[in-house]
């Protein structure tokens, strides 16, 4: 009878141990799953699919976009190796980009990039979990991808382009002092333009000028717009609106025979023929926001990160343009400018 009681009570306790050392052994292999969600791995970058969507390639967008790309680098995601990048450009056409932003919400992406407001709303109506890093964006909020700009409570985070519009229209009566109506040309059906629009509409009045609107609602109209001021204005501004950035040599051909000066909302049009801005470097502002994108990677979360503007402007001007309208670019102008187009 006692040696039946020694052997039920040896079974019991070899029972206990490997009950214990079972559950060890489960508890140590879920800490390393857990390790790095959504990223980088312990001690390595893990694999990364991106979907990079964009409404139309323009040297500002792209900027944004390779800027995009080389902070990740830079952080440990390179293309080809821990990055799997697929870039999606919908040539300014609404259906397609409605496309790819199903397309990329199917294939459940790890991270989106969403390159200006087009793309990131349309982005944002497909998914509400994969985590969205928006870039040349001017107001996430009115476009309602994010509750408020300290706080997105959303799967949206990024960076803002939103314009200097009252030190452009600054920069417009400092070149064209004589400058008292100008024209306006933009997309009317963009949300990006309209608040730029309205921010031009409020500021130009405290500078003694007129605002002559162009509206368009696609990019066959640009030109016809700009034919539209002809006699109007004595300078034009463009904002940044993807619509007519990638039409601007349109835009030029009119005013350059007209000898009306172009003032942009961003420095990729300079190169063109647009005479100059003060704005935000778009290279710098994609790099901003890869830096946003790793910190995801990492774990934070997007609705509880604010979102980010750059602080630096950069002037730009083009002296061949200056010189071919007869306009002279005062000296103080020439020392603050970062980049002279000759």
């Amino acid at each position: 009878m006692k040696k039946r009681l020694r052997q039920r009570f040896a079974a019991g306790w070899l029972l206990v141990i490997l009950l214990t050392l079972l559950l060890a052994g489960c508890g140590s292999g879920g800490g390393k799953q857990q390790a790095g969600s959504g990223g980088a791995t312990t001690g390595q970058a893990k694999n990364v699919k991106l979907g990079i969507i964009q409404i139309v390639e323009h040297p500002a967008l792209d900027a944004a976009r390779k800027g995009f790309l080389a902070a990740l680098k830079s952080g440990g995601y390179e293309e080809g190796k821990n990055l799997q990048v697929d870039f999606q450009n919908a040539q300014n056409d609404q259906s397609t980009l409605q496309n790819i932003a199903r397309k990329f919400a199917q294939d459940k992406k790890d991270l989106i990039l969403a390159v200006a407001t087009p793309s990131a709303m349309a982005m944002a109506n497909e998914t509400q979990d994969i985590p969205i890093l928006i870039t040349a964006v001017t107001d996430p909020v009115t476009a309602k991808m994010v509750k408020s700009m300290d706080k997105p409570g959303t799967n949206v985070t990024g960076t803002t382009d939103m314009n200097p519009i009252k030190e452009q229209l600054q920069l417009l009566k400092q070149l064209v002092p004589t400058a008292k109506n100008i024209g306006v040309i933009y997309n009317s059906s963009e949300v990006n333009s309209q608040v730029q629009v309205k921010v031009v509409k409020q500021e130009a009045p405290g500078l003694g000028l007129n605002v002559v609107e162009a509206p368009v609602t696609a990019s066959s109209e640009v030109v016809q717009a700009a034919q539209s001021l002809v006699g109007r204005v004595e300078a034009v501004y463009v904002p940044t609106d993807n619509t007519i950035v990638s039409s601007i040599s349109g835009v030029l051909q009119v005013t350059e025979q007209h000898k009306i000066p172009v003032i942009a909302g961003e420095s990729g049009t300079i190169e063109a023929g647009v005479l100059g801005t003060i704005g935000i470097d778009y290279y710098k502002l994609g790099e901003q926001t890869g830096q946003m994108a790793l910190r995801v990677l990492k774990g934070e979360k997007p609705q509880d990160m604010p979102i980010e503007k750059q602080k630096d402007l950069s002037i730009v001007l083009n002296a061949k343009t200056a010189a071919a309208l007869g306009i002279n670019i005062p000296d103080e102008l020439q020392k603050k400018a970062t980049k002279i187009v000759k």
